[in-house]
């Protein structure tokens, strides 16, 4: 297996009312090991196709784990042993990111990607968050337009995007409305630590990319005795949860545009956009504009201007971004697209397809943990994303008016994706948390990893995130590209420390800094992975 298949797997969403308080920051106390130790799991083999290594169990955990003995759900688990029990070390708990990312599948897929000196440490882990894909999974019974995050602003249209959110957050309170309140980050958090009491084990290491970073995070603050050695690799920033990750999709975008332009001007010869910076930011501005007065027809689509705008991922790699605003612009003019130039594949950066790309793995179980389940509803992972990033924080703004006034104020500063990031969301109707957000103040030694060129954590956040964590190490790959570092790109300058650290617990003396150069132009499916949006930016 190629590790380069570790990267789409990473890709990859009304509360009831309650009479609890919201925690304080003392709530951010570790939390009493929970009493599963003898609810061992039944492991047996996930599937007949798949390797006999590969098992698959299902063990309860509490729907609210304030009230321990009280409703539970499933939560589906995997594993992979190590093939070395004399050099085993503990259990790696994987997690691909979201909120909404299915996890069942990772150890078969780790299991052939790590290196060996790795590997052999662990028996590697994977779960299905709570509310996803095998484990007691949800649904707000969204269409494919409501699944749409992208919503340029118009004062004309603002009513529609209102009535957008509040329809979403009407549904899911109506389709889910018990289980929502209880799916955060918190409660992940503790159905790890019931796993890793089930599995018998002390401590857990883990591994978690983009929204993964920020659960490990929090476990970390709330179990700080039980995490052995984590990795958190691409960053989302503890002081941006949730809008402000939204919107540092667009103040990022600016420079990564920034950096397109003067990438495809030294290469005007090969893409006809102009060549100075300047030139090629009016050409794609001139292709945005004309979009929007008729929209471009290009491979079985009609490509609006906002459309265009909102594959602002696209541009933190502009090997990929310069052929695909080439073919696009000659579209427009009514030229074929030069014989031989390698478009990335525009129904995935800009169409449905990527709705279908986002299924959860083959190998899901049902409740019993002895049968395939059938696939959860198409908008499951959107679904346990928006509960995630409602439910998190109380930060959200409840006017409208305030996402109005943001998103124009955004629109003119920045222009590629400024009035999407900032427009109104779900979670400006969704009723209040029960919990406050985890503060994340105490020490944490783990191994913070991140691409320079990283369109869905940007750098901004990862160093957030290394910031706020006191006692990490960060590595940063100088140059790269891409969402999802180590063992994502085979040639990474940061799989060596990674794998050094998950080897022997032992951290970098200080920060690493080290130079990846960006994939060649036959790589240029290193695209941001797929999304549950259909037309929309990638999740965490």
């Amino acid at each position: 297996m190629r590790t380069k298949r570790i990267a789409p797997l990473l890709a990859t969403a009304g509360l009831l009312a309650t009479a609890l308080p919201l925690l304080t920051a003392t709530g951010a106390a570790a939390e009493p090991a929970p009493d599963y130790g003898a609810r061992k799991p039944a492991w047996h083999r996930c599937s007949t196709d798949q390797p006999a290594s590969y098992e698959c169990a299902t063990i309860k955990v509490p729907l609210d784990h304030q009230r321990p003995r009280g409703r539970t759900i499933d939560l589906a688990i995997s594993r992979v042993k190590s093939e070395n029990p004399a050099k085993r070390h503990g259990v790696l708990l994987l997690n691909p990111g979201g909120p909404g990312g299915p996890g069942l599948g990772l150890p078969l897929e780790f299991s052939a990607a790590l290196p060996k000196e790795v590997g052999e440490k662990y028996d590697l882990i994977g779960f299905d968050p709570r509310g996803v894909g095998a484990s007691s999974p949800i649904t707000c019974g969204m269409t494919d337009a409501e699944q749409n995050i992208d919503r340029p602003y118009r004062p004309a249209t603002f009513p529609s995007d209102v009535a957008w959110a509040r329809t979403v957050a009407d549904k899911c309170r109506e389709k889910a409305g018990a289980l929502l309140p209880h799916i955060t980050t918190r409660n992940t958090a503790r159905d790890m630590d019931v796993i890793r009491a089930a599995l018998g084990e002390r401590k857990i290491s883990y591994l978690g990319y983009s929204y993964g970073t920020h659960l490990g995070a929090v476990y970390t603050q709330m179990y700080p005795d039980r995490a052995d050695r984590f990795v958190l690799d691409s960053g989302v920033d503890p002081g941006r949860i949730w809008r402000g990750m939204f919107q540092v999709w667009a103040t990022e975008a600016e420079p990564a545009f920034a950096r397109w332009t003067r990438w495809t001007a030294e290469r005007d010869a090969e893409f006809g956009l102009g060549s100075t910076p300047g030139a090629v930011s009016k050409s794609f501005w001139d292709l945005v504009a004309r979009a929007d007065r008729e929209p471009v027809e290009f491979e079985g689509m009609k490509l609006t201007g906002d459309r265009i705008r909102s594959a602002r991922p696209l541009f933190f790699t502009p090997s990929a971004a310069a052929p695909l605003i080439a073919a696009l612009k000659a579209a427009a003019e009514g030229r074929p697209v030069p014989p031989g130039t390698a478009v990335p594949d525009a129904k995935a950066v800009f169409g449905p397809d990527r709705v279908k790309a986002a299924a959860a793995p083959a190998a899901t179980i049902s409740s019993s943990g002895r049968t395939t389940a059938p696939e959860p509803a198409s908008d499951n992972g959107t679904a346990v994303f928006w509960a995630v990033v409602c439910a998190d924080t109380d930060a959200w703004p409840r006017d409208p008016g305030q996402y109005a006034r943001d998103a124009a104020r955004d629109k003119a500063k920045y222009p590629l994706y400024g009035d999407m990031a900032s427009n109104i969301k779900p979670c400006a109707f969704w009723q209040r948390p029960l919990e406050a957000a985890t503060p994340i103040t105490k020490r944490a030694n783990v191994l913070t990893v991140q691409n320079e060129w990283d369109s869905q954590t940007p750098l901004v956040s990862g160093q957030g995130l290394h910031r706020a964590l006191k006692g990490s190490r960060m590595v940063l790959a100088r140059g790269g590209e891409g969402h999802a570092v180590y063992l994502a790109e085979p040639n990474s300058c940061v799989n060596a420390p990674v794998s050094a650290y998950l080897a022997t617990g032992r951290l970098p003396g200080r920060d690493i800094t080290c130079r990846t150069e960006p994939a060649p132009a036959e790589r240029r499916e290193a695209l941001p992975a797929p999304s549950p949006f259909p037309n929309g930016p990638q999740r965490f």
